[in-house]
């Protein structure tokens, strides 16, 4: 889970909206630190999301960013508007799923988003590691990064950084491993 959160935990505002991450929904200057987004976007080669967290992206009014890799959003709809070329959709259980996936050649997989989704895959065990960027600002309400769940996981810090020019000033990034999330893989 690479994701970005809140000072006060949420990962959007209650619609959707991230007007409130720096830079918001426009083009970031290039000449800005990128806090190792292509570092890590050059480590994956599958994305995963749900269908409100691709929703979010086509509103974004670019062209589909994650047509490089793999791209799989998860949806109840059996047929779901706005089909991007470059997205397979899942109508299936999502456990078995990412088994499937996470045992097939490759790098590594994105879980993109949304809360929905990643509190399924972190109750579920499917969740190795958790990129979190700490943005320092409250927005006050919103869609939590953990809407409330019935699942203690403990964590290790792998490393933590601060950044502090630009749009990235005040920014923390906390990257973690998820202990014991493997072992619902064993066979």
């Amino acid at each position: 889970l690479y994701i970005a959160a809140s000072l006060d935990g949420f990962i959007a505002r209650e619609n959707g909206e991230l007007d409130w991450l720096p830079g918001g929904t426009g083009e970031l200057n290039q000449s800005e630190e990128d806090c190792g987004y292509e570092h890590f976007f050059d480590s994956i080669d599958t994305v995963l999301m749900g269908h409100k967290t691709y929703a979010q992206v086509l509103s974004f009014g670019i062209e589909y960013p994650y047509k490089t890799k793999q791209s799989f959003v998860f949806t109840r709809a059996s047929s779901p508007p706005n089909a991007d070329k470059n997205v397979t959709f899942i109508n299936e259980n999502a456990e078995t799923f990412a088994k499937k996936l996470r045992n097939s050649p490759g790098k590594d997989i994105w879980l993109n988003g949304g809360a929905e989704l990643i509190s399924s895959f972190f109750e579920k065990n499917l969740v190795d590691e958790l990129i979190l960027f700490v943005i320092p600002t409250t927005i006050g309400k919103g869609i939590p990064l953990f809407p409330q769940t019935s699942v203690e996981k403990k964590l290790t810090l792998i490393e933590s950084k601060s950044y502090d020019q630009g749009y990235t000033k005040g920014i923390v990034k906390l990257h973690y491993s998820v202990k014991n999330s493997t072992e619902s893989f064993k066979e």
